[in-house]
This record gives C-alpha cells, sequence and structure tokens, in this order.
C-alpha cells in the first residue's frame, strides 16, 4: 500500500462488505458529496472515496495546469489509487465528470472495474452538426471569463442553477461554497478540461454493464444527451430520476442510494 498516493487524494476507506464501490465526486466538490450514500453503503460494501488534487483536503500546491490538461490525467491518478490499494473488480460510481472517467478505465483496464454507475453524465457538454452536448461555445468562452474575472459571483449564481431546488436554497448554498473552496485558477483550468472533453468515441468499447442516473432537469447535461449515452453503451440501463438538478445525490439522496445499492447487488445485471 502506498501511502504517500493515499495521503495526496486524502483516500478514505470504509465498510466491511466484499465488494468495493469507488465514489468518484463531480467537478467542484469533494469526497464529502457523498456523505448521504456512504452513511448507508457502508453497511454493506466497502467504500473508497477520495479527493481530486486541487479539492476537497488535497495540498493544492501541487496542482500543475500543464500537467492537468486532459481527462486521461485525472484517471491516471485514479488509477494510482488503485494500484495503492490493490483494487480489482470494483463498482465504480462517477458523478458528472467522473463517469468519463471512471470510463475511460474500465476501457484500458477492464480487470478493475465491474460495473459503472453514472450520474448526470454527459460524453460531451458542446453541442455539433448531430449532437446536444447543452453548450455553444460562446456560452464556454463566457464561463470562463465569469470564473476568471469574478470567481465568487460564478459560483453564487452557478449553484442554485446547477441544484436547481429552489424550494431548498440550502442545497444551492452549499454547492457554492464548496466551488468556492476551489482555487479560482485551478477551478478555470479544471473547468476547461471538463466542457472541452468527448469521449464519445469510446462509449461503444465500454464492455462493462453501466447504469445511468439522470435528474428529469438538469442545466448541465440535457436529456439529449443522457438518452446519447444509454443508446452508445453496449450494456446499459437509463433510469429518470424523479428529481430535478445536476446533483440529486444531494437533492434526491435516498433515491440515489437506492439505485446504488439495487444495482451493486449480484442479482443485478
Amino acid at each position: 500500500m502506498n501511502a504517500d498516493i493515499l495521503q495526496k487524494f486524502n483516500v478514505t476507506v470504509t465498510g466491511e462488505g466484499r465488494q468495493t464501490i469507488v465514489l468518484a465526486h463531480e467537478f467542484g466538490s469533494d469526497q464529502t458529496a457523498w456523505r448521504y450514500q456512504a452513511e448507508v453503503l457502508k453497511s454493506r460494501y466497502r467504500l473508497v472515496l477520495f479527493d481530486y488534487l486541487g479539492c476537497g483536503k488535497t495540498d493544492h500546491r501541487d496542482y500543475s495546469p500543464l500537467h492537468y490538461r486532459n481527462l486521461e490525467s485525472y484517471r491516471d491518478d485514479v488509477l494510482a489509487i488503485y494500484r495503492a490499494l490493490g483494487l480489482t473488480d470494483t463498482i465504480f460510481v462517477g458523478h458528472s465528470i467522473s463517469a468519463g472517467i471512471g470510463m475511460l478505465i474500465a476501457r484500458k483496464h477492464p480487470q478493475l472495474i465491474g460495473k459503472l454507475i453514472v450520474i448526470a453524465a454527459s460524453p460531451r457538454y458542446l453541442n455539433d452538426e448531430k449532437y446536444t452536448g447543452g453548450f455553444e461555445p460562446s456560452d464556454l468562452n463566457t464561463l470562463y471569463d465569469m470564473i476568471a474575472s469574478n470567481y465568487l459571483g460564478w459560483t453564487n449564481g452557478f449553484a442554485p442553477l446547477a441544484t436547481a431546488n429552489s424550494g431548498r436554497p440550502e442545497i444551492g448554498r452549499e454547492f457554492a461554497g464548496s466551488l468556492s473552496a476551489m482555487r479560482p485558477d485551478i477551478a478555470q483550468s479544471a473547468a476547461r478540461v471538463i466542457f472541452e472533453a468527448d469521449y464519445r468515441f469510446i462509449l461503444n468499447t465500454i464492455q462493462q454493464p453501466v447504469f445511468i442516473l439522470q435528474s428529469q432537469r438538469d442545466i448541465v447535461v440535457p436529456m439529449e444527451a443522457a438518452y446519447y449515452l444509454a443508446d452508445q453503451l453496449l450494456h446499459s440501463k437509463l433510469t429518470l430520476l424523479n428529481a430535478e438538478g445536476h446533483l440529486p445525490h444531494w437533492s434526491s439522496p435516498d433515491k440515489v442510494t437506492k439505485a446504488i445499492w439495487e444495482f451493486g447487488s449480484d442479482e443485478a445485471a
């Protein structure tokens, strides 16, 4: 076990189950995003949680935008965690861009991941001629400018729109606080990698079963992207949650926990 790697990514291992679930958080958050799920799942599964570099309790001084120029850089960090813990045949749960990171691992190292559960996942955020990702290049340029010029203002505006639970403003405030904990330069660098990523080309190579959880209304991931993802994957199941927003594991935690529990069982396809 490589203690340096575990410390670098603030790795937490909990639970006593024989099956291991790796929980990978979204942009602008950290492993505490899974607290509702972890509290329940640890009674049945061994759980591995971590923070991406630049998030949570990692040392932000270790972050280099020259290194983190694509999803493969983040993939390699997760692979380092897998090696440090000797993980194989896991269930990988990835929210948002972590879905793509999980699929990159599943494609290249299929022995490491037996099943994937992806939440609010999009294989590409930019629209093109025959694909709806939800964003135009001008939208992303505006986003980058706002992050660069007024990061706190952007977080306070984006977070309530992303969580989409106007009746529960505390969720938006929590996400805004999580986003604002990132250094603005790291946030801008990571945002470019995420919003300009495109992993559509690997979808039909993924052999593992993939369970897709998608909210009814998500300003980050349009329904067309969720349907595209399900259509292109070889072994997928799409479930539309009776939930709103890009963070259903916060806004409707019981529904997400139940879905992970059931799909992770030996009886699930």
